[in-house]
């Protein structure tokens, strides 16, 4: 192994490098924007080594995650480590010119801790434990499986903090990916206690917010609450909603565990995880808040037509984590997984365009799972960068034009995404009530509406930042705001504020119906929203599965509702005179009202028709059908236009130090 240097051993956090450091740190072992993917070299031999290093340097490789699930390798039993095989790799990579995302290896335990400590074991809220055999198999809650990853982790740090090849820490794996709820032990049970009791101090106070006089509900003492487990009806939902508040804390208390460690020993180093495919496990907002750069996997299905679009949500969620700044596309495939019922592989050029899609919405990298695809396991069918068949396959060609493509634009590397226009409002806690149980309608989704109102603008070629309910809502001309069911007057009244000053928001329906505990804001629905939208809701109407509805102009589904109007002009109407779609002019702005899901085009007319209203434009100026443009501003000023078309194929890069060009200067494809 090279050999390092003592590494810094402070636990004064004033001795933290500062974040511009950290990340200068790790654009100054690459050069150009991160690729490569997770590397498992644990599962070769010296003559796979031996070809990885020449194929490697064949496709233009500069990164490599390395270590995601190997803590049973490195520690074969209890204190015994062994990391003699990660010193010839790490040292192989950096004689290759490969910077290393190093894991700390503890998103999957090795089975001596389970034969050891059973109580580190989830339990399903059915009582059900879950055993060894696949991955993820402990309770975030568990102090013994805290202890004994943070003093691998310590190993980890003190003996690679310094080594030439480590660009960025990686820790753990995809959390709440397979325990998505959390763990219903004893363990888990004393914790989320002890949360309560810090949220509430008292259990009065907290008998109040769960509304415990329902059902016969009301606690005496702390040690009477348990996880919300299996029950005969329904479960208590303020109960359901602070136990996701709590897994989501609960896991990042692990994550925050391990990092906590890293800065003390490896300060200069920047740290990450990587997030799975936009779900409502974990408060993302909260969580970026912890991390020096945000990361993602990302896995459209190339059967579904409509996953570009999702995508590109997506990729706006995860450049809004942490204001703007660029974020790293973590995993995608570059053909077919092994997960879905009918795993497509990705066509010609798909694996281009998506990778260069990510890089328009803000990524920093372009990053497989994996380099090599694996002999044995549970993925082996999944592809990698390597197929089975080696360099003669197409995947491999792809791959390795891809790596000098994205090697020609080294500006691109830490270059800021502009602010758009427009923003949408995204909040986890909100996500967590609105999809409970007990509702007027199960099939009202969060990401339905979200990616609902941001399609219009998408497909005008106009960016959307996506921003929490606490952003500062003043830079943006419009503001989306869909199913925000569960709000605090707090909130209501700064979004009013907003519009008051001037803004334009456009609300989809169900919202502003609860507090933050899902207790009903008394007066009327949406009773914090009445005054600015200029009306009240007398009754929900939930439309029959599959059903539409008649609009004055096109249809409706899924949902209508009795609007009385109080100020407020209707721009659609139902069938039978109802309001579906409102305006209302509010201080020097206007508040938009749906009352239905429009068919696509009915709400693309409507939106375009705010647009007009704000001057909210696309990013270049006449975008042809089907084209998506965005800016990425370089550490020189230079305004960067990545352009991509799914529909033709193409993808262009421009620079303009003006601001002025248009599509049509533009020269041919990259």
């Amino acid at each position: 192994m090279t050999d390092p240097t003592d590494p810094t051993d402070s636990t004064d956090p004033t001795d933290l490098p500062t974040l511009p450091g950290r990340i200068s740190h790790f654009h100054g072992k690459l050069g150009s924007l991160a690729y490569g993917g997770d590397y498992n070299p644990e599962q070769w031999g010296p003559e796979v080594h031996a070809e990885d290093s020449e194929l490697m340097r064949e496709a233009g490789v500069n990164l490599a995650t390395v270590g995601i699930f190997s803590w049973a390798r490195a520690e074969p039993s209890p204190g015994r480590y062994d990391f003699d095989w990660l010193d010839e790799h790490l040292d192989r990579l950096a004689d290759d010119g490969v910077a290393v995302c190093l894991a700390t290896m503890t998103a999957s335990p090795p089975p001596w801790l389970a034969r050891l400590h059973p109580e580190t074991l989830p339990v399903l809220d059915d009582g059900t434990r879950l055993y060894p055999g696949s991955r993820q198999h402990w309770c975030p809650s568990s102090p013994v499986f805290r202890r004994l990853a943070t003093r691998l982790v310590e190993q980890l740090a003190k003996r690679y903090a310094h080594h030439p090849a480590l660009a960025l820490w990686h820790i753990g794996n995809e959390y709440g990916c397979h325990i998505s709820r959390h763990c219903h032990c004893e363990v888990s049970t004393e914790a989320f206690r002890i949360w309560l009791r810090e949220r509430y101090e008292s259990v009065e106070a907290l008998n109040e917010a769960w509304s415990t006089t329902f059902w016969s509900q009301r606690y005496g003492s702390f040690d009477e609450i348990h996880t919300p487990r299996t029950a005969p009806s329904f479960r208590n939902p303020a109960q359901q909603l602070d136990y996701r508040r709590f897994s989501s804390d609960e896991l990042l208390a692990c994550y925050r565990a391990e990092k906590e460690v890293l800065d003390r020993l490896a300060p200069h180093i920047p740290v990450t995880t990587n997030f799975v495919p936009l779900a409502p496990t974990l408060d993302l907002f909260r969580w970026a808040r912890e991390m020096d750069v945000v990361s993602y996997d990302s896995y459209p299905d190339p059967h579904d037509p409509d996953s570009v679009h999702e995508t590109a949500f997506s990729y706006d969620v995860l450049r809004g984590l942490k204001n703007g700044d660029p974020w790293l596309l973590m995993e995608q495939a570059p053909s077919a997984v092994n997960w879905r019922r009918r795993n497509g592989r990705k066509p010609a050029g798909r694996m281009r365009l998506d990778s260069w899609q990510a890089i328009a919405h803000g990524a920093d990298s372009v990053l497989f799972f994996q380099w090599r695809a694996s002999r044995g396991g549970a993925e082996k069918f999944h592809s990698a960068m390597v197929p089975h068949g080696g360099r003669d396959t197409r995947i491999f060609r792809e791959v390795t034009e891809l790596g000098a493509e994205l090697a020609a634009y080294p500006d691109l590397l830490g270059s800021r995404p502009e602010r758009a226009q427009t923003a949408l409002v995204l909040d986890w806690p909100n996500w967590w009530a609105l999809e409970q149980e007990a509702h007027p309608s199960a099939d009202v989704r969060l990401l339905d509406g979200a990616r609902a109102l941001h399609k219009p603008l998408y497909d005008a070629s106009v960016a959307c930042d996506v921003v929490p309910v606490d952003a500062d809502f003043t830079p943006y001309s419009l503001l989306l705001v869909p199913h925000l069911y569960s709000v605090s007057t707090a909130t209501a009244e700064r979004i009013t504020a907003y519009v008051r000053a001037g803004g334009t928001v456009l609300m989809s329906y169900f919202s502003g119906i609860t507090d933050p505990c899902d207790r009903v804001h008394l007066g009327g629905y949406p009773a914090p929203f009445c005054e600015l939208l200029g009306l009240h809701v007398d009754e929900f109407d939930p439309l029959p599965q599959d059903a539409g509805v008649e609009l004055s102009e096109g249809t409706g589904s899924l949902w209508s509702e009795d609007v009385i109007l109080e100020g407020a002009e209707p721009v659609l109407t139902f069938a039978d005179g109802r309001p579906a779609a409102t305006r209302h002019s509010f201080g020097q702005g206007a508040a938009w009202y749906l009352a239905t899901t429009p068919d696509p085009t009915t709400l693309r007319t409507l939106v375009d028709r705010i647009r007009t209203e704000t001057g909210v434009r696309p990013v270049l100026p006449g975008p042809a059908p089907g084209e998506q443009a965005r800016t990425r501003i370089a550490a020189d000023g230079t305004r960067l236009y990545v352009v991509y078309d799914y529909g033709r194929g193409e993808v262009r890069v421009e620079r303009d130090p003006t601001g002025d060009l248009t599509p049509r200067e533009a020269s041919g494809p990259a």
